[in-house]
């Protein structure tokens, strides 16, 4: 169940557009375990030591607080990658949220 859930979340993962956000519980959600934010960050961690190119930087919670800027490998990272696609960053939160964010229901599935 695991690892059929965390390909699930890799899958949405890399469709999320250039310039854009989703949420760790969208994702859950759209995986078909909704409650399990958590565990969509789990399934992105254990990837950091695989050769993966999933744009896991589009993912925030919520309120749009960038909460896994410390698995990028510097307190930046996180930040300057989706400044650099873009999106407006204010400290470790995206500003005007609604407008980045990317409802995977409506174009996904």
């Amino acid at each position: 169940m695991k690892q059929n859930f965390y390909q699930k979340v890799y899958e949405i993962v890399s469709k999320i557009p250039k310039g854009r956000v989703t949420t760790y519980g969208t994702i859950a959600e759209l995986a078909g375990s909704k409650g399990s934010a958590r565990m969509v960050g789990w399934a992105l961690n254990s990837l950091k030591s695989q050769p993966v190119n999933l744009p896991a930087h589009r993912v925030v919670n919520r309120n749009g607080l960038l909460t896994g800027k410390h698995h990028f490998g510097g307190e930046c990272i996180m930040s300057e990658l989706l400044s650099n696609e873009g999106v407006k960053i204010n400290g470790n939160r995206v500003i005007n949220f609604e407008d980045y964010f990317w409802n995977p229901t409506e174009t996904i599935y």
